[in-house]
């Protein structure tokens, strides 16, 4: 039995989908196999993969389901003891899968592995070095649209791992569950890293799990209406289902304070309308979230006290990177 199932959403992604299967096929570490997870494609995704690639699964479910339903769809359909998660506009180094499953074997305690993360088209740029969430409650990909000067060349723990590529234990998966459905696409993969941090699952950054990444391909782009609304509602979501209350108050300025910040963001790029679209949906969403929150505060280990601790360390990740990036962009890199 491979030791790691390599699960690949797609969606009308024909033109992605052999460069990304192309690089698996140059790994170095060789215990895996490749399950593609087709939405419903109609570009002739299906038949690429088919005819190209028989070395992979290939598993249709018909329609467009979202990122997480596909994604759950492929781990189900395997029994491996890791599972690793990659999006289709993604070209992997040989040795990504190698440095990852290295990394969970000398780290016991870690249940989820972050990747490194280059622009597929600059690649002297950053895409991310695993995820943080800023004290406002929004995620933020650390390091994105920094120039790659060697500052995320250590290994680290974060607070998440970018589901563009990442590493998950399934016993962890099996205790806290799956990527939740409802959220479709965008801040799933947040919420899993959430859910696993207050079960007591870390997540470790491996910076020689390098992979260079398109973004948003899928979706129009970062500042698309879908993006903008997905993003919005499930940013929302995440902390309704996630956040022990007791943080609230110590983290209510901050929240307010980004929230605006993304409104007055919306209305000056022109993605008012997804924005509010995106509110409302939150708010219609709302009762559901609620309801599995109380799962996951009932089941959750991790002190108050410590979430609040993590939080604050994330922000401050972000911020960092954040001013370095800013930085980058006034001096031209």
């Amino acid at each position: 039995m491979a030791r790691v199932a390599v699960v690949i959403p797609n969606w009308n992604g024909a033109r992605l989908l052999e460069g990304c299967l192309s690089s698996l096929r140059r790994q170095t570490f060789r215990s895996f196999e490749t399950i593609v997870v087709d939405g419903g494609s109609e570009d002739g995704s299906a038949e690429l993969v088919r005819a190209s690639f028989p070395e992979a699964r290939l598993l249709e479910l018909g329609e467009n389901r979202g990122f997480a339903a596909a994604a759950n769809a492929g781990i189900r359909a395997s029994s491996s003891e890791l599972v690793a998660l990659l999006n289709n506009d993604t070209e992997q180094d040989p040795g990504w899968l190698e440095a990852l499953v290295r990394a969970a074997d000398a780290h016991p305690e870690a249940g989820m592995f972050a990747s490194k993360l280059l622009d597929f088209r600059d690649r002297r740029y950053l895409d991310g070095a695993g995820d943080a969430i800023r004290l406002s409650g929004l995620p933020y990909r650390l390091g994105h649209g920094e120039r790659d000067r060697g500052q995320f060349d250590r290994p680290a723990y974060v607070f998440g791992a970018c589901g563009a590529a990442a590493l998950y234990r399934r016993r962890m998966l099996d205790e806290i569950g799956l990527f939740d459905e409802d959220f479709g696409s965008y801040c799933e993969d947040a919420d899993l890293s959430f859910r696993a941090q207050l079960a007591g699952h870390r997540c470790l950054y491996v910076p020689e799990a390098v992979v260079y990444h398109v973004g948003s391909a899928s979706t129009g782009g970062k500042r698309s209406a879908t993006a903008t609304r997905l993003g919005t509602r499930n940013s929302l979501l995440l902390l309704a289902k996630n956040l022990p209350l007791p943080a609230v108050p110590h983290l209510l300025p901050f929240f307010v304070a980004g929230q605006t910040a993304r409104l007055l963001t919306a209305a000056a790029t022109g993605t008012l309308r997804p924005h509010l679209e995106g509110l409302a949906e939150a708010a219609r969403m709302l009762p559901a979230a609620l309801a599995k929150r109380r799962g996951i505060q009932r089941s959750r280990r991790l002190p108050e006290a410590e979430v609040r601790r993590l939080l604050r360390a994330s922000s401050l990740d972000a911020a960092v990177s954040l001013a370095r990036r800013i930085r980058d962009r006034t001096t031209g890199g």
